[in-house]
């Protein structure tokens, strides 16, 4: 566009513009010529300094390349002494504990799930700030969590018999949970309240909690009450009773769903999985944002034929056993994700007439659109304390965490919030940051909320760094090696000796197979005993589902006896996960179309489309969520065999035209698809994911938005 316009020595994408002056300038009460002051004299500040902080990261790259060049293979005390040499490895920090004040409660104390949308999608947003509290009945009944053969199989028609058995597991989680004395909630023929607390009846008799302060209260009538509230292990769920409806109709206590506090915090998206490229997708975005900081966000719906308005949801009321009004929140705690120090961005030019530092912004618009909440004018409202929380991804060691300090504590001085308003949520997700994470939770141990591991970019950046060390071995290998482990027990043993508990989250990550609820159910739970107060889902229905494990698990617990463990050794973070085994012809030709198949599944899509996150079909049909963090495994996988001869450009371009019809054939039910061609006639996304791979290694870092963001625009210029 040429009708840019000037704005504080800042050229400004119109549409960037308009959004500033009309709705962020009226809901923050910032005039905005203010905010853009605001905005320039940040850019003026900290753009010289990110980019020293990239240069530093390539400046490290090239030494790690030369000495793997000179040095292939398994490292040792050499590897170990040159990291050390060139600020690679720091000195592990004096002991000291984080001293973050004014935290909410579903942060600081309550341990449970955390979704991650995009905050391009408005009705994502909605749902996942609904999904606070979710239907444990309907998460069985629709999901494999409950098996889908013989008399169990779903149908059209409701199936009375799975429907027992999602009453017979729920049932078992209020036994493990909130458990009677001397019988079973599925023995219960009604539920009353009376002044000793719950009183269950059963044919044999009365019986209370086993603990009754587990009871936290009830709606309705005390002698016949339409819900009863209960709390464990700081998670909240609710017995709901309703003889008339066709579940409670045939339960003996009446008892029609069992609700589950679930996704305790969600994290709103602008980066990993969003395709965000141009002024016109960043305020798509902030728009979404400040309507959930507002608490006004309204998304219409469409569902089987129906239209109707979707709002955020109101706190649920209920009374105490003394009959006194109380409420508990209907919402999710939002935090905000920005771009790396990486991303620049056109909807802003500086004075020197270069794309901004797209974390910038993110950072001062998504802080403006907090303030009504932060003052405490949204209605309804996500922090209690006024404190706005960010996750800033892709930090490369302790100076770049102290550089996002610092730059929050700046626009807290120009926008005149009290100092540490703005939380930091640290993603321990690159290699330098994982070696140095003491340092780097030092560097902003007034305002660091949350730690979260990320192995999906961990595994991804691991692979980068070392690729001139010899080759990787296959996907599945890294899952399991030793060096992932390693990882996820070092963020753990950092975060609780610097006294995360109690302030902040010690996260894990994504379950990313979304159909298969009942192998989540399964495995998942090992990242609690693991110590994690949080781990992410992929939705609503997945929170609900991975709430149980909260129920079943005492994390607090757990974390005091994994306190107790000695540290894990360093040396074990710098095992780097080299094949060990030559594969065969075949085994390479299975492996490079199974990459190739996530990569263009997920490109075409991104490109074309523009989704940034979505579910790719892999080779056998099985749907995985995919988004930049799995696409930079699969490309640096590629780009590590071809600089390590493993395979060659021509099978890449071969495997390219082998597997692009098969994802034209998964795709083949959307209207709005096109065709990915042949390497003879490339479609835009054909020619990404081929650019993906064969420029692997040029990449900084791995990452992968330079190719994607080049291709997704010239896209969008075409339609």
């Amino acid at each position: 566009m040429n009708d840019r316009r000037v704005r504080a020595d800042l050229s400004v994408d119109p549409r960037l513009d308009d959004f500033v002056a009309g709705r962020l300038a009226s809901a923050a009460h910032v005039e905005p010529h203010r905010l853009w002051e605001t905005l320039a004299a940040v850019v003026t500040e900290f753009t010289p300094r990110i980019r020293a902080a990239l240069d530093r990261r390539d400046q490290l790259q090239r030494q790690l390349d030369d000495w793997h060049s000179e040095h292939p293979g398994a490292v040792g005390n050499d590897y170990v002494a040159m990291l050390a040499e060139i600020g690679y490895l720091e000195p592990e920090p004096e002991p000291f504990t984080i001293s973050t004040d004014g935290v909410d409660d579903e942060i600081a104390v309550q341990a449970g799930p955390q979704l991650v949308v995009p905050l391009t999608n408005a009705r994502f947003a909605a749902n996942a700030a609904n999904a606070r509290w979710g239907s444990l009945y309907d998460a069985l009944y629709g999901t494999d969590a409950i098996p889908r053969t013989g008399d169990l199989a779903p149908s059209d028609a409701y199936n009375p018999r799975r429907g027992a058995e999602v009453v017979r597991w729920s049932k078992g989680l209020l036994d493990d949970a909130v458990p009677l004395a001397d019988t079973s909630h599925a023995q219960v023929l009604a539920y009353e309240i009376d002044s000793g607390g719950l009183l269950a009846l059963t044919a044999d008799g009365a019986h209370r909690l086993v603990q009754p302060s587990q009871l936290v209260g009830y709606r309705g009538d005390s002698t016949r009450p339409d819900a009863v509230i209960l709390v464990n292990h700081g998670l909240h769920l609710e017995i709901t009773i309703d003889r008339s409806g066709p579940v409670g109709t045939v339960d003996p206590a009446g008892v029609s769903d069992v609700i589950l506090e679930s996704a305790i915090t969600t994290i709103m998206d602008l980066e990993d999985s969003v395709a965000v490229v141009d002024a016109a997708d960043k305020v798509n975005a902030y728009e979404t944002w400040l309507a959930l900081m507002q608490g006004t966000l309204e998304v219409d719906v469409v569902k089987s034929g129906r239209t109707f308005t979707r709002r955020l949801a109101a706190d649920r009321t209920y009374k105490r056993v003394d009959g006194t009004a109380a409420s508990l929140s209907g919402r999710s705690l939002l935090f905000v994700r920005h771009t790396g120090h990486a991303m620049f961005t056109d909807a802003v030019i500086d004075g020197d007439g270069e794309p901004i530092p797209e974390g910038i912004l993110d950072a001062v618009i998504t802080v403006a659109a907090a303030l009504p909440d932060a003052r405490g004018e949204a209605h309804p409202r996500n922090s209690a304390h006024g404190s706005i929380y960010v996750v800033k991804p892709k930090m490369h060691g302790p100076d770049e965490v102290a550089l996002t300090a610092e730059l929050f504590a700046r626009l807290e001085e120009l926008l005149h919030l009290p100092t540490c308003t703005i939380k930091l949520g640290i993603m321990d997700e690159e290699r330098r940051t994982t070696l140095n994470l003491g340092a780097c939770i030092r560097a902003a141990a007034d305002r660091v909320v949350f730690i979260n591991t990320g192995f999906l970019d961990r595994t991804g950046d691991e692979i980068h760094t070392s690729s001139r060390a010899g080759s990787f071995p296959r996907k599945a290998a890294l899952r399991t090696h030793p060096f992932i482990g390693a990882y996820e027990n070092h963020n753990v043993d950092v975060g609780l000796r610097a006294g995360l508990p109690g302030r902040a989250q010690i996260g894990k990550g994504m379950w990313a197979m979304t159909d298969l609820m009942a192998a989540m159910l399964a495995q998942k739970g090992a990242q609690l005993q693991a110590g994690a107060s949080t781990a992410w889902v992929p939705s609503p229905t997945a929170a609900t589902l991975h709430a149980t494990h909260y129920h079943r698990v005492d994390v607090r617990a757990q974390q005091r006896v994994i306190a107790g463990r000695p540290p894990t050794p360093r040396l074990a973070l710098l095992d780097i996960p080299l094949a060990t085994a030559s594969l065969s012809a075949d085994e390479v030709a299975a492996e490079l179309d199974d990459n190739v198949q996530s990569i263009l599944g997920y490109v075409v899509r991104w490109v074309d489309q523009g989704i940034g996150c979505s579910k790719v079909p892999d080779l056998s049909d099985v749907s995985l969520m995919e988004d930049r963090a799995t696409l930079r495994i699969s490309s640096q996988l590629l780009g590590n065999w071809l600089t390590n001869a493993l395979i060659t450009p021509a099978q890449v371009i071969a495997s390219l035209d082998r597997i692009a019809p098969r994802v034209d054939a998964q795709n083949a039910s959307d209207a709005t698809y096109r065709s990915l061609g042949t390497s003879a006639s490339p479609s835009l996304a054909f020619q990404a994911a081929r650019d993906l791979v064969l420029f692997a290694s040029a990449q900084q870092n791995g990452y992968t938005e330079g190719i994607l963001h080049d291709y997704r625009r010239r896209a969008k210029e075409q339609s």
